[in-house]
């Protein structure tokens, strides 16, 4: 059970807070790459419970930026993007890339340049990766190391970012991502259905008839990798072998080739939540709109929830497909809206402190205990987890595979068993 305060300390991510100012330490996706267009409209953006501009300036760089205007507030969503710059339509100052005031034309002649340099601004650096924009909000002079991870390293046609919006605290995000015992329930009707056979195969029989998986644990400098371990018969075992790299990304087990998800949940104030989905293959192009192909697509890969309704309408449970079979009655959507609606059903915040765990419930504690843990040497010292010049962040890969019953799973080579079955 966790106290009140310790929940408090993971939950709060507002500028002042402890865990707000250690997660601002990390490169964090902020937008889609495609979404921003040189000269073209501004992106409005929030994240930790502030609001930013992003936007392409014409020689095609990114910038990020606060998004009230230093001189008088007015919102730079507005502003005429041109000349490598945006300029607020108010009084027409205009802002560099660089975050720098370059331009005060209200200003006398005589003194204009002298006060542009003279205006505070904020902005942050930027990265772009992976088919999207990543945004360094930290303290530090110079940003950290960028962690390349696989994905960040493919070509366009490769890499599919999709972002989920949902009305919760970013921990209950990542908690969903992490759990690997509900699938066995919630997700039943899903993983039974012919468009889950086809993407999971075998997979599904396995996680299907086992909901009480053995879970193993191996530390890892970037967090942790868990082997979710489910019995068939008196011959194989199955691993789902997960890869979490703390503090926001959760690498999803699938078959040794084929395409890929990785996910992260990006807080964008006290109570909501950007999740982002990134389907790649490293080998292959991925079929266009993958993820309609799995129904999880309202039309908008910036919100690619919209249409999953709230506690209002129970976000559109239907009780008659339940009595007909469909697990969850949240048809026809996929696994992310059905994980969507139970972490929404929580609350904004949830409150640990009146959570009776189980052995399921194994990899959520570890998670929090590492957090916490991190949280407070950060707090206290200034030192940040999970990060470190010697990880290799492109050899990160979730995976999962049946393997002989009896054998260590850390000793199996998945690519080795799928090459013999072909």
């Amino acid at each position: 059970m966790m106290t009140s305060a310790d929940n408090e300390l993971l939950t709060r991510i507002g500028p002042d807070t402890a865990m707000g100012a250690m997660l601002r330490e990390y490169w964090v996706p902020a937008c889609r790459s495609a979404k921003l267009e040189a000269d073209g409209a501004p992106e409005r953006l929030r994240l930790f419970g502030e609001n930013f501009v992003a936007f392409r300036a014409t020689d095609g760089r990114v910038g990020f930026m606060q998004e009230a205007c230093p001189h008088r507030c007015a919102s730079l969503a507005l502003a005429r993007n041109e000349g490598n710059g945006l300029r607020c339509v108010f009084h027409g100052w205009k802002f560099s890339v660089e975050g720098k005031c370059v331009d005060a034309p209200t200003e006398p002649r005589v003194q204009r340049e002298r006060f542009a340099e003279s205006v505070p601004v904020r902005s942050h650096p930027t990265h772009e990766a992976g088919g999207l924009v990543w945004v360094y909000m930290g303290r530090k002079e110079s940003p950290p190391r960028f962690p390349d991870y696989e994905f960040t390293n493919l070509p366009e046609g490769h890499v599919q970012p999709y972002r989920g919006i949902i009305r919760t605290n970013w921990l209950q995000g990542l908690e969903a991502l992490l759990d690997s015992a509900h699938v066995t329930f919630l997700h039943s009707a899903n993983l039974n259905s012919d468009r889950g056979r086809d993407y999971f195969k075998a997979e599904s029989d396995y996680m299907l008839n086992d909901g009480a998986p053995a879970f193993e644990f191996d530390e890892r400098p970037y967090g942790f990798r868990e082997g979710a371990i489910r019995e068939e018969g008196a011959a194989r075992s199955y691993a789902r072998v997960r890869e979490v790299a703390l503090p926001f990304f959760s690498f999803i087990p699938s078959a040794p080739r084929g395409a890929r998800i990785v996910c992260c949940s990006i807080p964008i104030d006290d109570v909501t939540t950007a999740q982002w989905y990134i389907a790649y293959d490293t080998d292959a192009p991925l079929k266009p709109n993958l993820f309609g192909a799995f129904g999880m697509w309202s039309g908008d890969p910036d919100h690619f929830n919209s249409d999953m309704g709230d506690a209002s309408n129970l976000w559109h449970q239907d009780r008659q497909a339940m009595k007909e079979g469909h697990w969850s009655g949240i048809t026809g959507r996929g696994n992310a809206y059905e994980d969507f609606a139970v972490q929404e059903s929580m609350g904004p915040i949830v409150d640990r402190s009146q959570e009776y765990l189980g052995t399921c419930d194994r990899v959520i504690y570890r998670a929090r205990k590492l957090l916490l843990a991190a949280v407070r040497r950060h707090r206290d010292t200034g030192e940040l987890s999970f990060v470190g010049d010697d990880i290799d962040y492109r050899a990160i890969r979730a995976v999962s595979f049946a393997f002989p019953r009896g054998a260590d799973w850390r000793q199996v080579d998945p690519y080795e068993l799928q090459e013999a079955a072909e």
